[in-house]
């Protein structure tokens, strides 16, 4: 981003403007710690000189997180609000987020305190280096070793060796993207923890820090053990997307022929021991198991073929949000 400044001389001058910083916070019921984030977002945001603006988006808190959150915007015009008519999910939140920011950098961040203001201007500086995407790294977390730690260090572990991306912690909200990166996908489920996977597929350069990581103090954490298995579903789907978006027919197709293999297998050693050993065919439950076989392959390959209609039609027709919005406030 450049602006043209005039010289004494009357000679234009291509000055280099410092990108503005869009920070998205999801909120849901943290009445406990709005005021104390925003104290610390906006000190640690107005000591790295950068414009800014601090989008929260509540998403249908049912204590008293959007009162404050007004109170908060009609005091600082760089607050921006987004209010859901109920909840959506941090996903949801967090994309409602990417379309109403102006800024060249987003950030995001968790509104519980546990991610800490002071690191934004780290990251910031890691995205000034050339990096598409910097991920926070919570290396010391404070959190349940057994709830939180565990299954993480586990998941992770997972989705790197299934993705091919290499980070540490992509469970950490605290992320710094460049705009324009960021605009060019689409969010939907539960596929935020997914971001740095989605924007690799366009060729993003990512890279990871370490950052601080606080003890709740406010309420009460939104995840638990079953975040697990909701991880690992949506990972088949990424992995699905990642490979197969366009061409289902391979997957699907792939599995159906494995099917029609086995199943002439099973058809030929049917046949073999008729003629060899003196079997019967019809009491054979190698017969029984060829028709089945050969039946589940034919119905794979027409899964894939009905999966290529169905991404066709998908990428041609008109995407939903996934997101209905009350009130915006400061846009």
């Amino acid at each position: 981003m450049a602006e043209t400044k005039r010289t004494s001389a009357g000679q234009k001058k291509t000055v280099k403007a410092k990108p503005k910083i869009s920070l998205i916070l999801p909120v849901y019921n943290e009445e406990g710690n709005l005021r104390i984030q925003y104290a610390k977002i906006a000190d640690a945001l107005s000591r790295i000189k950068y414009s800014y603006e601090i989008i929260f988006v509540d998403d249908g808190s049912t204590d008293s997180s959007t009162d404050i959150l007004k109170e908060i915007a009609a005091k600082d015009k760089q607050v921006k609000l987004i209010l859901f008519r109920r909840n959506f999910g941090q996903t949801a939140a967090m994309s409602a987020g990417i379309e109403y920011s102006s800024g060249e950098i987003i950030l995001f961040m968790d509104s519980d305190l546990q991610n800490d203001p002071e690191d934004i201007g780290r990251l910031v500086a890691k995205i000034n280096e050339g990096y598409d995407v910097v991920s926070g790294w919570r290396v010391n977390r404070k959190d349940s070793l057994f709830i939180r730690k565990i299954p993480s260090k586990a998941a992770n572990w997972l989705i790197s060796k299934i993705s091919g991306i290499k980070l540490h912690d992509l469970g950490c909200s605290l992320k710094a993207y460049r705009g324009d990166i960021l605009r060019q996908i689409s969010l939907y489920g539960e596929m935020h923890r997914f971001i740095p996977i989605h924007v690799s597929w366009i060729g993003a350069s990512i890279t990871e820090i370490p950052v601080n990581h606080n003890p709740r103090i406010y309420g009460q954490s939104k995840y638990g053990l079953k975040r697990v298995f909701k991880v690992i579903l949506d990972l088949i789907t990424v992995k699905f997307l990642g490979s197969y978006s366009t061409k289902p027919i391979y997957l699907f197709g792939g599995f159906g022929l494995i099917q029609i293999f086995f199943g002439i297998a099973c058809g030929a050693a049917t046949i073999v021991m008729k003629y060899t050993l003196g079997r019967n065919m019809t009491g054979n439950p190698l017969l029984s198991l060829t028709i089945i076989l050969l039946i589940i392959g034919v119905l794979f390959i027409q899964m894939g073929i009905l999966a290529e209609l169905m991404i066709r039609i998908y990428h041609e027709a008109k995407h939903t949000r996934p997101y209905h919005i009350d009130k915006t406030i400061n846009f």
